[in-house]
């Protein structure tokens, strides 16, 4: 058994709607070995390592059902087992995941085994754990057969156990798990920003965040005076609040002459340590203070001890949130109970079987242990491990009350006095806590300090929360939930809109027509583009940037209030969304584009793939009607509403949708041209004539009037003015400057040139229907290529899709050849273009791009038009501009073209960055630098 290939999931995807870890696993052999055959023993020690597993439903929907399917008949095959393997170990971590799925690729002996996880490297770990379990306890004479590193020293045991420790490093401990599952109940969205305890809460603009139970709200200064024990005692013994004698000390022997004057018994404790270390109580003895002075030292941030007056009581821990008392728990240190029957090591291993108890943070309790605080108390009580306690008799193990070791809590939130309540709101409020725990001693939590005593020996900054949402006895406290109820008051918003947009063509131009859109009526548009990450139209993060890492970079920033999502094909196979959920969704179209790769072979899967983002959507989605594997996305739209586009008027299924009262958006013919025109619950909204918008070339650019129509649809769907819709159509153009690589028009050679990104049938196709619309005088000239890593048959289908639009082809190479020869894209285009009818005097090759483009550069005439294919676009933009600019090289002629010399932009902008000219006139746009290499 053996893993071919992995995925992780983080969002939305394929298999599930949540993240999910996917393994392409190849059994080898053990494809002809389902469970049963392997023999009942196996089974039976796989339940043994795993006891869980029997609460695993399965297929059957019930508890058991998993083993049945072990039992019955042949079984079960081993990546079935695998998968439940891989969630049950996460379980015993404290992962509460139960979502798996295995399925055939279709290759024999090979399974996509899928398996849902919260952290990433406990998930990964977990599978990885699970396929050594399953090799471990095949029997002998199948593992002399299968090719696996067997570890001869391999112990299930020590396995978990170590697993267990280590994926509670990585996942979040039970005060921070309580904050993000109080947000999810809330329907609040999440992002976990390192692998501690710092999350975010909401998106963009309406973030808040926390690390632990430190909110993004809390005052610095609180937590520092919180901090430091002699200020918090100061600043509440001012107030009248009951604290305990206190001196700070810096020595043995300064620590000794306190608690003398003090009066014993004393506590000692580090000046700025928390969770009770390097706290002694009850020290009645120089001696005993002088060994309480060295363990606090240890643990001390600084050379300051404190000794404090010893008051009796039992520990109660005094939640305050948003300065309202909220719990109260009664924390008993770790201990055992005499029976006169047991030692106390037995004892201890009694305790440790209650269920509830586990390895560090792994269940509501912790397990005892005897380690060296529990042999100090042993030693200084005159017992050991070996000692019999009298039936009845309490020995505490600890001298503090963390419930992380090993500690116990009672929840007393509904008896507590009113006077014990104020007390503990007064000193939170004095400190100034917005989230913050008192340390009460006292005998009796539901009389009035005033009348029996107490005192507060601390106040915490971060305090935990598992005591008060998994007390081991008593009524848990949705204490959490208060914290997020106060970081978001009710009809506080926490999310910033979402509009997500795929497709095979036109994605970029949509998401900067609509980024434009929403720009022009006053968001902070964040966007992720193939171009790059852009908040508030300014490039933060170049390259293609459209899966969901650039999403995650989009919604964290706190200055975006609107989310424009370009999401292609690459980032949802590898990776998912990177979102939970966009509120409104658009398909552009589905064509043939990197089939063949991620496993993706048809146009069929690749809108399966695509249709994620749609299915992610909850108020509207917007499909492309003219596209039947768009429109078939509608069945699986959980949306609100469908708005459907068309630039067919008499589009029978879109004229049926308008009837019912559905939304759509049609391209309608008139007298004067092509209107845009928005159809919503009965009304006609004429939106704009599309050869008033710039990006249309006058209307000629049909698979633009479409981005634009989709731009509209989705603006619409977000209730912008039907003015600023039109604005923002009307001074968005397809400029270098707003859409790089994007049908960008040059006009100042006495030729024209079109430079696009185009690498794909479908769009080759459509900028060859552009070229014969557009009014030429001259040639039809073309520089095409495609990229190597596409099927011959996408090559094929590339030079078919533009033999007969252009009188001249150079065929040319991307620069990344992906595998292909030297010359091998431009010779198969050249074969393609001849077998449809071009004759090969009008095919010239040229492998290299730069010389490919100055090539066509040097071929056009006056009254020509030249459309380059350009994979560099920025390069190529800079050839186009600096072709013939004086001090230049004589123009290329052929395929015997040299390199030109290509200028930086830099001299194209005055200091300040003002718009300037070069010296033939060319007007240039302003921040074009920010795209140059």
């Amino acid at each position: 058994m053996k893993v071919v290939s992995t995925n992780v999931f983080v969002g939305p995807n394929v298999w599930a709607s949540f993240p999910v870890i996917r393994h392409v696993i190849d059994l080898g052999l053990l494809e002809e070995w389902p469970s049963a055959r392997i023999g009942p023993e196996f089974i039976d020690d796989l339940i043994a390592a795993l006891p869980g597993l029997a609460e695993h439903g399965c297929s059957y929907r019930e508890p058991g059902g998993f083993i049945r399917r072990l039992r019955e008949d042949e079984g079960t095959w081993l990546g079935h087992v695998l998968e439940h393997c891989a969630i049950e170990v996460q379980n015993v971590a404290g992962s509460d995941v139960t979502f798996g799925r295995t399925r055939g690729t279709g290759e024999p002996g090979q399974y996509n085994m899928v398996y849902e996880y919260r952290q990433r490297d406990v998930g990964l770990e977990a599978g990885k754990l699970a396929i050594r379990l399953l090799m471990h306890l095949l029997p002998q004479a199948l593992k002399d057969q299968v090719d696996f590193e067997f570890d001869p020293e391999f112990d299930w045991n020590d396995e978990l156990r170590s697993f267990v420790l280590r994926a509670q490093r990585k996942e979040f401990g039970p005060s921070t798990g309580s904050l993000v599952k109080a947000a999810q109940a809330r329907d609040i969205p999440w992002i976990r920003l390192n692998e501690g305890s710092l999350v975010q809460f909401g998106h963009g603009k309406f973030q808040k965040r926390i690390q632990a139970t430190i909110t993004s709200e809390t005052k610095h200064i609180a937590v520092e005076i919180s901090c430091d024990k002699e200020d918090t005692h100061n600043l509440l013994n001012d107030l009248g609040l009951p604290v305990p004698q206190q001196r700070m000390v810096y020595s043995e022997r300064e620590a000794i002459r306190a608690a003398e004057r003090i009066g014993y018994p004393v506590v000692i404790k580090p000046l700025n340590a928390n969770h009770g270390r390097g706290v002694s109580i009850n020290l009645n003895t120089p001696a005993e203070v002088e060994a309480g002075f060295a363990e606090a030292k240890e643990h001390s941030k600084s050379r300051a001890i404190l000794v404090e007056s010893f008051i009796t009581g039992f520990d109660h821990r005094m939640l305050v949130v948003n300065n309202k008392l909220v719990a109260v728990a009664k924390r008993v240190p770790g201990h055992v109970v005499g029976d006169g029957t047991h030692t106390i090591a037995e004892l201890v291993d009694i305790v440790n079987q209650d269920p509830r108890r586990g390895i560090g943070h792994e269940k509501v309790l912790t397990k005892l242990e005897l380690d060296t605080q529990a042999n100090r108390l042993m030693a200084n009580a005159g017992v050991t491990e070996a000692t019999v306690l009298p039936a009845g008799e309490i020995f505490y193990l600890r001298s503090t009350a963390n419930l992380s070791t090993g500690g116990t809590a009672i929840d007393l939130t509904d008896v507590v006095h009113p006077d014990n309540r104020d007390m503990a709101e007064r000193a939170i409020m004095a400190v100034g806590l917005d989230v913050g725990g008192v340390d009460f001693l006292i005998d009796d939590i539901t009389k009035s300090y005033k009348d029996i005593g107490g005192a507060i020996v601390e106040v915490n900054a971060a305090p935990g929360f598992r005591m008060h949402v998994a007390p081991s006895e008593g009524q848990p406290r949705d204490v959490a939930g208060r914290v997020i109820d106060m970081l978001f008051p009710a009809g506080q918003q926490t999310r910033i809109p979402i509009a997500a947009i795929t497709g095979t063509n036109g994605k970029t131009t949509t998401s900067r027509m609509l980024a434009h859109i929403m720009k022009t009526s006053g968001k902070i548009v964040g966007m992720t583009s193939t171009d790059g990450v852009y908040v508030d139209g300014k490039l933060s993060v170049k390259g293609d940037m459209t899966g969901p890492k650039s999403a995650q970079i989009v919604l964290r920033d706190p200055a975006v209030d609107f989310a424009v999502m370009e999401t292609a094909r690459g980032g949802l196979v590898r990776s998912g969304l990177g979102y939970q959920r966009s509120n409104v969704a658009a398909c552009l179209n589905v064509s043939a584009d990197h089939l063949g790769l991620g496993g993706i072979d048809t146009v069929e899967e690749l809108a399966v793939v695509k249709r994620v983002v749609v299915e992610s959507a909850t108020d509207t989605a917007v499909l492309n009607a003219d596209d039947i594997n768009c429109l078939k996305m509608a069945d699986y739209a959980d949306a609100d509403t469908i708005f459907y586009v068309t630039t067919s008027p008499n589009h029978s299924l879109v004229k049926e949708h308008i009837k019912a009262g559905g939304k759509a958006i049609v391209l309608e013919k008139g007298m004067n041209g092509d209107m845009l025109t928005i159809y919503d619950n009965g009304l006609h909204i004429p939106v704009l004539w599309s050869h008033l918008i710039p990006a249309t070339l006058e209307g000629k650019a049909l698979f633009n009037v479409q981005n634009a129509m989709f731009a509209a649809a989705m603006a619409y769907s977000f209730g912008v003015d039907l003015d600023n819709i039109r604005h923002g159509l009307r001074t968005f153009d397809t400029s270098y400057f707003q859409a790089p690589g994007r049908m960008n028009v040059y006009d100042e050679h006495p030729f024209k040139v079109i430079l696009d990104y185009g690498h794909n049938p479908a769009a080759l196709g459509a900028m060859a229907e552009l070229a014969d619309r557009m009014e030429i005088k001259g040639r039809r000239l073309c520089v095409v290529s495609m990229p190597g890593d596409r099927r011959d048959q996408d090559v094929v289908d590339a030079a078919a899709a533009l033999a007969g639009h252009f009188d001249h082809f150079i065929c040319k190479a991307d620069d990344r050849r992906r595998g292909r020869g030297h010359d091998e894209i431009p010779q198969m285009l050249r074969q393609a273009l001849m077998q449809n009818g071009v004759d090969d005097t009008a095919i010239t090759v040229i492998p290299d791009e730069v010389e490919a483009v100055n090539a066509g550069l040097g071929m056009a005439a006056p009254g020509d038009l030249l459309v380059i294919f350009g994979d560099d676009t920025t390069r190529c933009w800079k050839q186009i501009i600096y072709f013939n600019a004086p001090g230049d090289q004589p123009k290329p002629k052929g395929s015997s073209a040299t390199r030109q010399p290509v200028a930086s932009f830099e001299d194209m902008f005055d200091t300040d960055q003002t718009l300037i000219r070069d010296e033939r006139g060319v007007r240039l746009a302003r921040d074009i630098s920010e795209n140059a290499d």
